[in-house]
């Protein structure tokens, strides 16, 4: 039986503000929706890093590269960046979809 490869998750200091401002701005609105997409987004975390491919190409990114992916949780899109040499996973981003991208 072969044994799949997990890959470690890193994540951008720029990504993790941008969630901590995200659950900050939820606590204000309700008790449980921090805790909500806080969660849902976890899960989906959990499941690219079995298999990082799962989500579609970042079509937001200035050029297209198949190495970075995105998938959106709640109208939060997260924006990563797979390393298959490395076998890392880096969170480069997370931003409500109606909220205008900077290139990059």
């Amino acid at each position: 039986m072969v044994k799949q490869q997990v890959y470690k998750l890193v994540w951008d200091r720029q990504a993790i503000d941008h969630l901590k401002n995200i659950l900050s701005y939820l606590s204000k609105q309700s008790e449980q929706a921090p805790q909500i997409v806080k969660s849902a987004i976890f899960d989906r975390l959990e499941i690219i890093q079995k298999n990082p491919q799962t989500y579609e190409i970042d079509k937001l990114k200035n050029i297209p590269n198949t190495n970075f992916r995105a998938f959106v949780v709640f109208s939060y899109r997260i924006t990563y960046q797979i390393s298959s040499i490395n076998k890392e996973i880096r969170i480069l981003r997370v931003m409500h979809t109606s909220r205008v991208p900077l290139g990059y």
